[in-house]
């Protein structure tokens, strides 16, 4: 009997498991966190905003538990009304694999827009573009949301928070 080569398979599944440790190990985390389902975006950094008066909009992020977003990569517009700058809380300063010093921000982040010309009733659009990791090494790309909101009335209270419907990646 000729000796033939001995070959190994190594099904795929198992180069995937791998790859997947060899990135937790980069980031300095356990393999029980590779177990952990990660969420899509929306869920990860849930967008709500409210109209607090003709010349603010409040953002607000809430954050799960062993995610974060960047805040250089937080951008906020409004339609048909131009959006001034937006206010940014300060944040955590963080080394980060991806982007080297970077400012971020857990659990809930609060900004405020400020707005041009909007009038009591008048419908605006907020566009809040925003990216973010989960601890276990995973990054998202930019996340698009968009929210819906009404002007209040002149010494009328803010309105409630409202959650966009049906944007970003999972439609």
């Amino acid at each position: 009997m000729a000796d033939r080569p001995v070959r190994f398979v190594v099904p795929v599944r198992a180069v995937v498991l791998a790859g997947l440790f060899a990135v937790a190990a980069a980031h300095g985390e356990g393999v029980p966190a590779l177990a952990t389902k990660l969420l899509p975006p929306e869920q990860a950094f849930r967008l709500s905003a409210r109209a607090v008066d003709d010349a603010t909009i409040e953002a607000r992020f809430d954050i799960a538990d062993g995610y974060y977003l960047y805040r250089d990569k937080m951008h906020f517009t409004t339609d048909p009304v131009p959006a001034g700058t937006p206010r940014l809380p300060p944040g955590e300063s963080k080394h980060d694999a991806f982007f080297g010093d970077v400012v971020t921000y857990r659990r809930e982040v609060v900004v405020r827009v400020p707005l041009r010309r909007a009038a009591p009733g008048q419908k605006l659009t907020l566009h809040a573009d925003s990216q973010g990791c989960a601890d276990v090494g995973v990054c998202y790309p930019p996340n698009p949301q968009q929210v819906t909101l009404v002007v209040p009335p002149p010494g009328g209270r803010p309105g409630d928070f409202v959650a966009p419907r049906g944007t970003g990646w999972f439609k």
